[in-house]
């Protein structure tokens, strides 16, 4: 029998998703008479270490994989699972994503002291986020708010919102809905009007390229329209190079008949006075051509310019 260990950073969060996972993969391998057993691995990935601090200042996106992957380069782990939204767009030669599964929900919400929405937040109210994705996109529709930035573990956060000045703070659905906290979201933001972080909501298993063993099992629990939608948005963000250190967001959703895909993306400037967005659909059989494609429009825009000065500011 095969022992499987399972690299994981260790918050709530991160362990309770994780957890979720291995559920899932246990009945799946019993169903296929997999042999194996599953081992927790918890991992402190620099991400994890600043929370003093913006993740646009201190590296962005890679900061909660790099040690993660380091590990299972050195074969002290099995698999990783991971937060799409926190992967580079460029993995490590030697690993590979060896399975996307179901997404959550891929909206932000606001969490309020007086539970209101986005949209009835008095004027000059304080927002605490740490995404300048989040930022943008809350100045572009509210200029009158304020904005500060919010780190730390999903808990630590809400806990801010009553220990400190803040009015409201702004997170992925997807993790409160994870930790049974659905009761703690005052409103969900559409997403019409609010555009996800790339690969949002969905989680990532990563492995070696080379274990014939865990891409078979990983086959498994692969859901494939997630998994075209978010080859998608990755797309649109190697295009553009982006990353947690720009106002860059992508989300893509796949019809009843999994033939076409619709993404919608947008670049911004921190302060949301520029904010450019583009929706384009195309076939689901290229998902990364219709990725391009819609950061092609972008550029075309002026999308390099904006972050080509967002990065030199930082």
């Amino acid at each position: 029998m095969r022992t499987i260990k399972v690299g994981t950073r260790q918050s709530e969060l991160a362990l309770t998703q994780t957890g979720q996972v291995l559920e899932r993969l246990r009945e799946l391998s019993r169903e296929h008479q997999i042999v194996c057993e599953f081992e927790i691995v918890k991992i402190v990935t620099k991400g994890d270490r600043i929370l003093d601090t913006m993740l646009s200042k201190v590296g962005g996106k890679g900061l909660f994989v790099k040690e993660i992957e380091q590990a299972l380069m050195d074969k002290e782990i099995d698999i990783a699972i991971h937060s799409m939204k926190d992967m580079p767009f460029a993995l490590q030669d030697g690993l590979t994503i060896g399975a996307i599964p179901e997404r959550e929900d891929a909206r932000d919400v606001i969490v309020s002291k007086d539970n209101v929405s986005l949209e009835h937040l008095p004027i000059g109210a304080l927002v605490g986020t740490s995404s300048l994705r989040r930022a943008c996109q809350v100045m572009n529709l509210r200029p009158d708010l304020r904005i500060e930035s919010i780190r730390g573990n999903i808990d630590s956060r809400l806990n801010k919102l009553h220990t400190c000045s803040f009015d409201a703070i702004l997170l992925a659905a997807a993790g409160l809905k994870r930790m049974g906290w659905e009761d703690r979201i005052s409103a969900h933001v559409a997403i019409e009007q609010f555009v996800p972080a790339v690969g949002q909501g969905a989680l990532g298993i990563e492995c070696r390229s080379d274990d014939t063993f865990m891409l078979e099992l990983l086959a498994l629990i692969q859901h494939e329209p997630t998994a075209l939608a978010v080859r998608s948005e990755r797309a649109f963000l190697g295009s553009l190079n982006g990353g947690c250190e720009v106002p860059i967001g992508a989300h893509a959703t796949i019809d009843a008949d999994a033939t076409t895909l619709t993404v919608t993306a947008i670049v911004g400037t921190p302060d949301g006075r520029t904010l450019l967005r583009e929706t384009l659909s195309g076939s689901s059989t290229d998902p990364e051509a219709l990725g391009i494609a819609i950061a092609t429009k972008l550029k075309e825009q002026g999308a390099e310019q904006i972050l080509a000065s967002v990065r030199e500011r930082g």
